[in-house]
Parts: structure tokens; sequence; C-alpha cells
């Protein structure tokens, strides 16, 4: 069970709570949000206009709202606003989306009821969770299609995923024994402003990026071995001159992978190469820098999350409604293409390795992998489906931070495309988990022709895992499965954890 207190949940909180983890919010975060409805309150007996409670909206805000419409006006920019297109967002990320909009408005600046918060609390711990369309949204003002999409749910309108599959929303929520919420002055703005749709994307790629990372430099490791490799590259005396942190951890854990290794031990001495090829050499330069880009995005991410990215703020101190830009998903957007430039070039350097590994004039092994070339392919085309891998993750990579387009006539004259940008993140998680997972099976059928000798420890505990599951390639088989398999190992963190004591670093759980 995860304690959401607002404006200090940890990454490892997040990530919980996106694995499946239940959650209960703070109870101390009652009196902030009590006191900022009441302000909401005096705005609206006041009279004076203030956007969001008693105008129109965007384009429309001079527009007057009179005191008797303002729970439809409410209820209408939530109807209006449900406007998004696409394949529905997944589960585990709408959860992710719905804890991080509960944790924004429980920091009591936004005007909402105590009643809004339990609503989804409620929804989370009775996985009632609303289809959201996946597209729809330019990252500000904030993620108004999406938003709107989760909003709809609490006041009984739309679809969610429960237990017993896809349902209307109505339907769940008296299963659960909710009545659907009517939405005060300022609540339907406030659950609409907010970047917790690009939020939940870039966060879920970043929590998925730090199992790719860490089961790459696994990978590397066997790769390095398979073709006989130099570990003298990784000595902490290189890295130690150049100061990056992440290259420094990166190098450690590929010595301490290596260490030990019979195979690298058999050619220490009177090996006629000099250099290795940069896919082996310069492995703590790239993925460390990968590393510490992750990082950085990480550190963004986590700001962003317990922070509070709606408009008008509320300052309950001095009963003011202030309006800013805090939807704009700027911070995000940067991040999200930091991801997306980490995430292929992880991928592009394993593809380079497996390449490599194929290649008998580069590796010395027989070609593609196979004991009988010619009458056998052997890795011949999971090397290209690696490399189609790559590509697309190359052309998924362009900076989506930089476009932008003119929206609500001009008056939201420049966005951020965060949504788009964190979109496209698991995709492209998901092919370079593909790259690595091919990478696994090439390593290990590399080390294969070595033996009797065996690499180092946690490596052959690395290939006695994968073995378990996927045997030695001696004739063509059907391949499919077999990188399903591998895929899969890398994808639920197998490989990385087979590796057992060696420190791989994290981008969650940063290194001491």
């Amino acid at each position: 069970m995860t304690r959401l207190t607002p404006g200090q949940v940890t990454l490892t909180d997040w990530r919980a709570i996106y694995r499946g983890g239940t959650l209960t919010l703070d109870p101390a975060c009652r009196e902030a949000v009590v006191a900022s409805q009441r302000a909401v309150a005096r705005i609206v007996d006041q009279g004076e206009p203030v956007y969001g409670i008693n105008t129109g909206f965007g384009k429309l805000a001079s527009v007057r709202i009179a005191a008797a419409d303002l729970e439809t006006l409410q209820r209408n920019i939530v109807l209006s606003h449900a406007a998004g297109v696409g394949e529905p967002l997944s589960v585990p990320v709408t959860r992710l989306m719905m804890a991080l909009k509960l944790a924004s408005l429980a920091q009591g600046a936004s005007g909402v009821k105590l009643e809004t918060l339990a609503m989804l609390e409620a929804m989370l711990a009775h996985d009632i969770v609303p289809v959201i369309p996946s597209q729809g949204s330019v990252g500000a003002s904030g993620d108004l299609a999406p938003l709107s999409h989760l909003t709809a749910v609490m006041i009984g309108v739309g679809e969610v995923m429960t237990g017993n599959g896809r349902v209307l929303a109505a339907t769940a929520l008296q299963e659960a024994g909710l009545a659907p919420l009517v939405l005060g002055p300022k609540e339907g703005l406030a659950m609409l402003n907010g970047t917790q749709f690009s939020t939940a994307n870039a966060l879920a790629a970043l929590f998925e990026a730090d199992v790719l990372y860490r089961s790459a430099v696994v990978t590397g490791a066997l790769a390095t071995d398979a073709a006989r490799g130099s570990d003298v590259p990784f000595d902490p005396r290189i890295h130690a001159l150049r100061r990056h942190r992440g290259q420094i951890e990166t190098a450690a854990a590929l010595r301490a992978l290596m260490a030990d290794s019979p195979i690298r031990a058999s050619h220490l001495v009177g090996d006629e190469r000099v250099q290795d090829p940069y896919c082996l050499r310069c492995q703590p330069q790239v993925m460390g820098a990968a590393l510490d880009v992750l990082r950085q995005a990480a550190d963004t991410l986590l700001t962003e999350a317990n922070g509070v990215s709606d408009n008008p703020l509320v300052f309950a101190e001095t009963g003011e409604a202030l309006s800013g830009g805090n939807f704009h998903a700027e911070p995000v957007a940067f991040a999200a293409d930091m991801i997306a430039l980490a995430l292929c070039e992880i991928g592009s350097i394993a593809e380079r390795r497996i390449a490599m590994l194929v290649d008998p004039a580069l590796s010395g092994l027989p070609a593609f992998l196979t004991p009988k070339p010619g009458l056998n392919s052997g890795f011949m085309i999971p090397q290209v489906t690696a490399a189609a891998l790559v590509s697309e993750n190359k052309q998924r990579a362009t900076p989506a931070s930089v476009d932008s387009i003119p929206t609500s006539a001009n008056q939201e004259d420049h966005v951020s495309m965060a949504a788009h940008g964190a979109r496209r993140l698991l995709p492209m998680v998901d092919n370079a988990f593909g790259v690595i997972g091919i990478e696994l099976l090439a390593a290990a059928q590399g080390c294969d022709f070595h033996a009797p000798i065996a690499s180092s420890p946690p490596l052959e505990a690395v290939r006695a895992r994968l073995r378990a599951s996927v045997p030695r390639l001696e004739d063509d088989r059907y391949m499919h499965p077999d990188m399903e398999a591998a895929i899969g190992l890398v994808r639920t963190g197998a490989i990385a954890d087979a590796a057992g004591a060696v420190a791989l670093p994290s981008v969650i759980e940063r290194a001491a």
C-alpha cells in the first residue's frame, strides 16, 4: 500500500502504483483542500469575474456565467472536452494518471471538494478505470481531452474497464455503490487542467527504460565475451578522468559482469587485435550518457508529478484565484524527448553488437552464429529485425517539443506537444526490448562456440536463465518463439536479476 502524501511522492512510489499497487491518500491534506474549496465559494458569493469559476473557458473567458448556471458550466466543459480519439490508454498508465491527478488536487490549490478526491480514490480502490482515448492532447492547456474522459466517468458518463471487462461508467459506479459526482464551481476545470496524461505516459516509459538499461548492460557484457572482446576499456582510471557519473557506473557494472571470465582470460595475452569496435569499447560512454539523460528526465518528471499544474490556482490564505500557465507541459515534453533519445541509442548500439556477432570477419565466430552456415541461415534475419526496430525508433526519436500549433482561436497559441512526445515512448521501449532480446540470444549463442571455456559466473547465470527457456540453436528452427521468450525475459527484468549480486545502476533508485 502506497501512502500518497501530496508533494512528497517518490519515484519508487509512483512505480509501485504503475505496477498495480494500491494507495491511500494522506488525510493530512484535507485541511488545505477544504480551505481551498471555501475560498472558491467566497469568490462565487462576491460575484466578481474569475476565470474558470464564473466565466467561460479559453477564448470565451470574457463571457460571464450566472450563479445558477455554474454547475451546468462545469458539467458542460467535461462533456464538450471529452473529444479524444484513438486506442484507449492502457490500464496501468490510466491508473497512474488517476493517482497523479489525485495528488495534484490534494495539495489544496484547485478549489475542489473532498468528495471529488474521495471519488478518485474509490475508483482506484474498486478498479474502475476510465477508458481514455490516447490521442487529442497538445500538452496545453493541459491534457484537456484525456482528462475530460477521466472526469466524465466521475459524473457517470462514458466507459470504464473493470474486472468484468468494458462497461458503462454509470453501471460500474452503481455496482460499486458510488453515486456520480455533481461538479461544483471550478471543479470541472480543475479536473481537466493539468499534465497528468503526459506525465503518466512519460513516467511509465521511464520505469520500463530502467529495466531496459539494466538488461542492456548485461547483454552488452555477454556480447563482449562472445566476441572475445577486451575489458580494458572498462578500466576505472579511464572513466574517472572524464568524470561523468553514468559512464563511471556503467563501466563498473561491465567490469563486475566480466570479472573472472575464463573466456576473457583465454585471449588476455597474444591477441592480435589492438582495439575493439566502438559498439564494445564505447559501451560506458554511450550507455553512461543514456543513464545520465534518463536520470535528468527522472528528476524533471518527479518534480512535475509532485507539483500542481492547474489553472487558475487558488490561494486560500488570501482568497485569490490567480491565472497562470502551470498547465503548459514544456518540462514534460523536454523530458519525453530526452527519454526518446536514450531509448534510441540503447537499441542502436546493441544492434551494432548483434551485427558484429553475425559477421565472421568481425567476430571470428561462424557466419550468422550457426554451426552449418549456408544450409542454415542462423541469426541472419533476427539481426535484420533488430535493424528494423532500431530504424523505427530513430524515426520516432525526432523531438516533439520543437513543434507547436495554435489552438482555441489563437488564445492558446503555443503548445508543448508533451502528450504526443510521451505517448510514443512505450512503443519505443517495446522496440528496444526486442533488440535487447535478440542480442541476448545472439550473445549466448556466440558464447556457446567457446565451449568448454565458460564466461564469468554472473554471465553464465544469465545464460543458464535463457537456456532454461531457449535451447542452443543447432539447425534452423522456427525462430519467433525463441525471440518472444528472450524478449519476455528482458522485459520482466529476469535477465538483469539473473546477474545476481552485480550492482547494476538504476535510473529510479540512485546509487549512493
